[in-house]
């Protein structure tokens, strides 16, 4: 079964349908996504499943976060001059006496008030921080094996496309049989030319614990936050500023390298997909023997 059978059952909010070339173009692949027609005719009417809910108190916090983390120290500050002014026109001594019940519940409602205070400064002082999207420090990348046919060349290129069409990967570097057959995106540059990328070395990369754990758990690994990671450095071929990394296995021989510009920016629909794009890889024997020149070419 051809690749291409199995992703027609893709969402529409899945990628594009891939579409067969005559060359192995990159820049003649289509970059949007086909809606079906009859389903825009239905309108809006024509849905009778569930409505989405707006989150009207949710929505006002988000919009108003500052706002939100000062209310402790407003309640508590106001407490607290509530407490005093209570004192003093209470008649009570403003010096406060173990034996008075007024003087314990001030003592307590101070207390709770300072605590309140303490407590806004506390929201104001930590706050989460904004994950946003990077450019990649590196090189524009298009290299694939040669001798592959050129529909096998369609099917890694149409999957690169949909890729950096509906996720946030930069990067994606195939590497099957000890041999990179695709690298494509984003590179680091080139320590002797800067103009040009760095080649993968996978005889490094095949020697490195990120590979062989891959292989050994066969199974998907994603670096969400690829600079807690120690192993960051057996990808030097990736751009510097790679925030997040997958690595997919294919079978026991190979090993797909997504390389994403915004920390935990896969999401698990993301995961899923990209974990059937490596099995349909793999099951696509033509494409596996066809792994095997060492040369490459670049467009």
């Amino acid at each position: 079964m051809e690749v291409g059978n199995l992703f027609r059952f893709i969402p529409l909010n899945q990628p594009p349908q891939r579409r067969h070339l005559h060359s192995p173009s990159f820049s003649s692949f289509p970059r949007t996504v086909t809606v079906n027609a009859s389903l825009s005719s239905q309108g809006e009417s024509g849905y009778r499943g569930p409505k989405p809910r707006k989150e009207w108190i949710a929505d006002w916090v988000s919009n108003n976060d500052d706002l939100v983390r000062s209310v402790p120290i407003y309640v508590g500050g106001l407490s607290l001059l509530a407490v005093l002014f209570n004192r003093t026109v209470s008649g009570i001594a403003p010096v406060a006496d173990a034996s008075s019940s007024q003087s314990r519940a001030d003592l307590l409602t101070l207390g709770l008030a300072v605590t309140n205070i303490l407590n806004g400064l506390v929201w104001l002082s930590i706050r989460p921080k904004s994950i946003s999207v990077v450019n990649p420090n590196g090189v524009e990348c298009q290299t694939i094996a040669s001798h592959l046919p050129d529909f096998v060349i369609s099917e890694l290129l149409w999957a690169w496309n949909s890729l950096s069409d509906v996720t946030c990967c930069r990067s994606l570097v195939i590497v099957y049989d000890g041999k990179c057959i695709l690298q494509i995106g984003f590179a680091a540059a080139s320590f002797s030319n800067g103009s040009d990328p760095l080649a993968v070395d996978t005889n490094k990369l095949i020697e490195g614990s990120l590979y062989q754990g891959v292989l050994k758990s066969a199974s998907q690994s994603y670096l969400a936050n690829l600079s807690l990671y120690p192993g960051k450095s057996e990808l030097p071929f990736l751009p510097s500023n790679t925030q997040a990394v997958i690595l997919q296995p294919l079978g026991d021989k190979g090993i797909a390298i997504i390389g994403g510009d915004t920390i935990r920016g896969f999401t698990s629909s993301d995961q899923a997909w990209i974990t059937l794009i490596g099995e349909n890889i793999l099951t696509s024997s033509i494409c596996l023997k066809s792994c095997l020149p060492s040369r490459h070419k670049e467009w």
